[in-house]
């Protein structure tokens, strides 16, 4: 990285695309649950200013190819995050659209939510959830269901609501710092931003 990542304020915020793919909510025939669910949870879990970029969209790869170019090079996000079509039904084609858009892959991601999930549910390993960079946005296909978002992004507890497994956005701040985006903060308590002890401190604007 040549130089500081300037952290995120007001007037510069963590922009995040948020993305539900579903052919019957997208048409009006049940409510999407998807957005919701990742607005709350990055509500609850950053401390630095963001907003977001909201898209629901039918199971279509070119419109789903043309929503993540849209969101990434004109509409500014910094992190994409989709969810649903991640399966290997027919219909399930968000990976292959992200791995189209995608300039960099960045499969880690995918294995980390498999690896979760596989905790609750033996058909994790169906999942087919990958990660990439486009230009300077991180997009990260996430599960379909709001308590699985929750559990990928934050992480494992034990009983006693210890975070024993860390979520997979521990790693997201330092990534979005790496390919040039502002630098974000998070509550601790729900999910811990990840950094070398060598990486830059943030500047001002």
């Amino acid at each position: 990285m040549s130089k500081p990542p300037i952290a995120a304020s007001k007037d510069n915020p963590f922009v995040i695309g948020l993305v539900s793919i579903s052919d019957r909510a997208s048409a009006g025939a049940y409510e999407d649950k998807g957005i919701p669910a990742l607005q709350e949870w990055f509500d609850k879990a950053l401390i630095s200013p963001w907003r977001a970029e909201q898209r629901l969209i039918p199971d279509e790869q070119p419109l789903i190819e043309q929503t993540l170019i849209e969101l990434a090079d004109r509409a500014g996000c910094h992190l994409i995050v989709t969810t649903g079509g991640t399966g290997p039904a027919l219909r399930d084609v968000t990976p292959e659209a992200t791995l189209a858009v995608g300039e960099r892959e960045m499969p880690g991601f995918g294995e980390e939510m498999r690896r979760i999930s596989r905790h609750f549910v033996p058909t994790s390993i169906l999942s087919r959830q990958t990660a990439v960079i486009r230009g300077t946005s991180l997009i990260i296909n996430l599960p379909g269901q709001p308590k699985a978002i929750c559990e990928t992004l934050e992480g494992l507890r034990d009983a006693n609501g210890t975070l024993s497994v860390e979520g997979i956005f521990a790693a997201v701040p330092y990534c979005i710092d790496l390919i040039g985006g502002p630098y974000v903060e998070t509550r601790t308590e729900i999910s811990r931003a990840f950094r070398p002890k060598s990486a830059p401190k943030p500047v001002s604007a």
